[in-house]
C-alpha cells in the first residue's frame, strides 16, 4: 500500500510492537533440560522414551518395588462433588493431618497441621519460601547442588554466596561453613539451603551431624531450608525434624514431596513444614497466587501415606536403591572412575580421568541414546546467563542417575556406559 506524504503505516507499527516480548529474556531452562534438548537434536526422541538410557533422569521406578515386598502403587482414587470445589489455600485436611501422622510416628516429632503446607510439587514449596525471604537475609548453598536451585535464587533475586565442595573436603562441608559470619554485619540473617540426602553426590547429614546442623539452624538469626526430597534413600530413613527443638520459634523449613521415595512424580504434591507464622504467610500467598493443589492429587497422596503402606513402602525404597547404589558403585570403580557417591540418594557422583570432560562423554553417549548429567550444570557459581568464558571446575565430574533404572537393565547399562567409555580412552591415545 502506497502511503501519501504525513500518513502513518499503523499495521507496520503494530507488527514491529509484536515482535517485542513482554516477558524477561533472563529465563534459561534449568541445566537438566538443557541435556534433555541436546540429546534430542542428537538422537532424534527425548530421553526416557523406549530404546534410551535415562542416566541423567532424576526420577524413581514408579512401579511396585517387588523384590523386596514394596506395596502396589494405587491405581484409582474416589472423588466426590466436595473434590471439585476449590482447594483450601493450605491444603487438603486429610493430606495435612497424613503428613502430621507421618513425620510424628516415624520420628518422634510434634508437628500439627498448621505447620504443613501443601504445594503443587516440591519445588514450588522451595520457590516459594525463597521468594519472601526479607532482604537481610543471606543464603548459603554448596558449590555442587541440584541444578534448579540456581534458577529459583536468581529469578527470586535471593542473596546467596556459595560453601566451597572439592574433593578435598569429600563433596561435605562442615555444619558450621554453612553458617560462618565472617564479614557480616550483625543485622544479616543466614539461611543454608541443603538437599540431604544431597542431590547429586548422595552424601547425607545425619545422626550426631544432622542434630548439629538443626541445633545451628535454630540459634538466633539462623534458619534453614532443607530439602528431604531424598529422605527415605538412606539407611534408615533421615529427616532432620527428628531434631527440631522448638518448631514454631524457628525459621526451619523442611521440603518434601512425593516425587522420590513415595514413587509419585506425576502426582505434583509437595509441602513445606515451617513454624505456623510461616505457614500462615505461605498460605497467604497461596491465596492470591497458587489457589490451593488439586484435589484428586492431594487424595491420592493421601492414599500413598496411609500408615500400613508407607512403612513397606520406606522399606522397600532403602533395600531396593541400596542395593543399585552398590552394584553401579563397584562397577564404576572397577572401570577406573573416581566415586565419590554418599550413602544416599540414588545417583553417583563419578570423576573421569584426566584429559576427559563429561560434556565430550555425554557427546558420545547421545549417540548410543543414553545420557548423563554434567556437573557443570550443578554447579551453583556458574553464571546465570551463558557465559562462554566460563569454565566450571567440575568439568570432569557427572551424575549418574539409577533412580529410573530397572534391575534387570544392569547388565546392558554397564556394558553400553563401559564401551563409550573404553573407546573414548582409546582415542584419547592415539
Amino acid at each position: 500500500m502506497k502511503l501519501k506524504h504525513g500518513q502513518t503505516n499503523l499495521l507496520a507499527i503494530v507488527r514491529t510492537n509484536m515482535t517485542e516480548s513482554f516477558l524477561s529474556d533472563n529465563c534459561p531452562p534449568m541445566g537438566i533440560y538443557e541435556t534433555l534438548y541436546a540429546f534430542k537434536d542428537s538422537f532424534g526422541s527425548f530421553i526416557g522414551t523406549e530404546g534410551t538410557h535415562p542416566w541423567s533422569q532424576g526420577f524413581p521406578l514408579t512401579t511396585q518395588l517387588e523384590k523386596f515386598d514394596g506395596p502396589p502403587l494405587p491405581d484409582s482414587i474416589d472423588v466426590t462433588w466436595e473434590d471439585r470445589f476449590y482447594p483450601k489455600a493450605w491444603g487438603h485436611p486429610k493430606l495435612r493431618e497424613s503428613i502430621v501422622e507421618y513425620y510424628n510416628s516415624q520420628y518422634g516429632s510434634e508437628i500439627t497441621p498448621e505447620n504443613v503446607m501443601i504445594f503443587a510439587g516440591g519445588r514450588p514449596g522451595i520457590y516459594t519460601v525463597l521468594a519472601f525471604l526479607k532482604d537481610n537475609v543471606q543464603a548459603r548453598i554448596g558449590n555442587i547442588e541440584w541444578p534448579a536451585y540456581l534458577d529459583i535464587m536468581e529469578q527470586t533475586n535471593t542473596n546467596f554466596q556459595i560453601v566451597p565442595f572439592t574433593k578435598e573436603n569429600n563433596f561435605h562441608p562442615t555444619n558450621s561453613e554453612y553458617f560462618d559470619r565472617t564479614g557480616l554485619n550483625a543485622k544479616t540473617r543466614l539461611m543454608p539451603i541443603i538437599s540431604n540426602p544431597q542431590n547429586p553426590s548422595g552424601q547425607t547429614r545425619h545422626g550426631d551431624e544432622l542434630r548439629e546442623l538443626i541445633q545451628l539452624a535454630e540459634q538466633s538469626g539462623n534458619g534453614i531450608l532443607l530439602d528431604e526430597a531424598y529422605e527415605m534413600f538412606h539407611s534408615p530413613s533421615v529427616s532432620g525434624i527428628q531434631f527440631v527443638n522448638d518448631l514454631d520459634n524457628s525459621n526451619i523449613f523442611i521440603a518434601g514431596a512425593c516425587t522420590k521415595g513415595l514413587q509419585s512424580p506425576g502426582i505434583r504434591v509437595g509441602w513445606i513444614i515451617a513454624s505456623k507464622k510461616n505457614v500462615e504467610t505461605l498460605s497467604n500467598y497461596s491465596s492470591f497466587g497458587m489457589g490451593g493443589v488439586s484435589h484428586p492429587s492431594q487424595l491420592y497422596a493421601v492414599k500413598l501415606l496411609e500408615p500400613t503402606r508407607v512403612k513397606k513402602a520406606r522399606k522397600a525404597v532403602e533395600e531396593h536403591y541400596n542395593w543399585q547404589r552398590k552394584r553401579y558403585g563397584k562397577a564404576f570403580e572397577e572401570m577406573g572412575l573416581g566415586v565419590y557417591t554418599g550413602n544416599g540418594g540414588f545417583y553417583h557422583w563419578l570423576e573421569l580421568p584426566e584429559g576427559m570432560t563429561s560434556k565430550e562423554l555425554n557427546n558420545r553417549l547421545f549417540k548410543k541414546g543414553a545420557a548423563i548429567l554434567c556437573a557443570s550444570d550443578c554447579d551453583m557459581a556458574r553464571p546465570h546467563s551463558k557465559d562462554p568464558g566460563y569454565v566450571s571446575p567440575y568439568s570432569r565430574f557427572f551424575r549418574f542417575s539409577f533412580g529410573p533404572l530397572l534391575p534387570e537393565t544392569f547388565d546392558s547399562d554397564i556394558q553400553l556406559f563401559t564401551e563409550v567409555f573404553e573407546q573414548y580412552k582409546k582415542d584419547l591415545q592415539v
